[in-house]
């Protein structure tokens, strides 16, 4: 294997992929990357064994041939040459890196090692335009949590279905879910519906959110893939295949309330600052209260701690419905607001027992469901 390459191409793609390289003891041939060759492209490739990445760039592939190294060593050493050509060799086992007057040896593994990552058909696909897509996924990816005992909390749920993306996250406590309309058209002609895992959500995010254009998604029973084309080319440039999370997801819709008997409109930022307030009087439990006042249109925001001391504010609202005192877990309603980008909000209560609901003002595609803390 012979390839030329300019240093920060090769350091683009590196930066990429090496994210999931795993740190493992176990198998420690996923701490590397399989550089390989496909006639003018140059290719790199990492997994987990749950993820797996892919990235192209052209090159001027003198010998074709594959060859495994560590990622993160091999990233640290291209990070430190100068912006010039690059040459790699392959020689056995080992990989010849030659740079201006840098002529270094690194010693590689057998490609025959290192694990197989899936492909996918492209029989069925959508597309969507990447921050679109990833913007909408940056106001639900947090929500999910780990979980061994429910798995299937621990990614998001999607359903794809003619022009719309609906997709959800919960961790029992709190619930975000976000409609994405589909601008790209494909030929799907069936509705999917599936579990994402968490990580790879968040993957696509750090790889898509700032790049311009569209990315693909593939579907087949147990992986999807995301993928990017070069622009100068229709050759893929980037390629996220992963696995799917086994098992049916919480119907979440029975849990939105479909009525509510308070309803509160508020400054997001004023709320946001004094949730914040309270929260530093909150105590372990993490709890503020709120007292809803509709005869002087403000709702009083209240918390108390034996070791610090008591705390009060209030904020002016619209109020429409029945008056009363709820209590949240400050943390969890800051996430909700923190993910809204309206000026202002719409905070739907249900009595001191039922979950709310925050959505922001002249935006239907976002809501975010949270449970209050119960009185003892």
């Amino acid at each position: 294997m012979k390839i030329l390459i300019l240093q920060e191409k090769i350091k683009k793609g590196l930066s990429i992929i090496e994210r999931i390289s795993s740190k493992s003891l176990t198998l420690p041939i996923l701490n590397n990357v399989l550089i390989s060759t496909e006639k003018s492209f140059l290719k790199l490739s990492t997994t987990d064994l749950e993820i797996g990445i892919n990235w192209w760039s052209l090159a001027k592939i003198e010998k074709e041939g594959e060859i495994v190294i560590p990622s993160k060593l091999l990233l640290n050493f291209i990070n430190l040459l100068p912006n010039k050509k690059i040459n790699f060799i392959k020689k056995g086992d080992d990989l010849n890196i030659e740079c201006d007057n840098y002529n270094t040896k690194i010693k590689g593994f057998s490609p025959e090692e290192f694990p197989i990552i899936p492909k996918i058909g492209k029989e069925e696909f959508i597309s969507v335009k990447n921050m679109d897509f990833c913007k909408g996924l940056s106001q639900l990816v947090d929500i999910a949590t780990p979980s061994t005992t429910r798995p299937e909390i621990s990614g998001l749920y999607f359903n794809f279905k003619k022009d719309l993306i609906t997709t959800a996250a919960t961790d029992s406590f709190r619930l975000g879910e976000k409609t994405i309309s589909l601008r790209g058209k494909g030929p799907i002609d069936k509705e999917y519906s599936l579990i994402i895992p968490q990580k790879t959500i968040k993957e696509v995010i750090n790889i898509f959110s700032e790049k311009e254009g569209e990315m693909k998604i593939y579907f087949s029973p147990n992986q999807i893939m995301f993928e990017s084309l070069m622009q100068e080319t229709i050759h893929e440039e980037i390629q996220i295949i992963s696995r799917l999370i086994e098992g049916e997801y919480p119907n979440y819709k029975e849990i939105i309330p479909k009525k509510f008997t308070t309803q509160l409109i508020l400054n997001k930022e004023d709320f946001i600052n004094q949730i914040k307030s309270a929260a530093l009087f909150s105590g372990k439990v993490s709890e503020i209260k709120l007292k809803v006042n509709s005869a002087g249109k403000e709702v009083d925001i209240l918390s108390q701690s034996i070791d610090i001391g008591d705390y009060k504010s209030s904020i002016p609202s619209k109020i429409k419905g029945n008056d009363l005192t709820i209590s949240f877990n400050y943390r969890f309603l800051l996430d909700g607001l923190l993910n809204i980008k309206s000026s202002e909000v719409t905070l739907d209560l249900n009595g001191d027992s039922g979950p709310g609901v925050l959505r922001p003002v002249g935006d239907e595609t976002y809501l975010y469901v949270v449970m209050p803390i119960k009185s003892s």
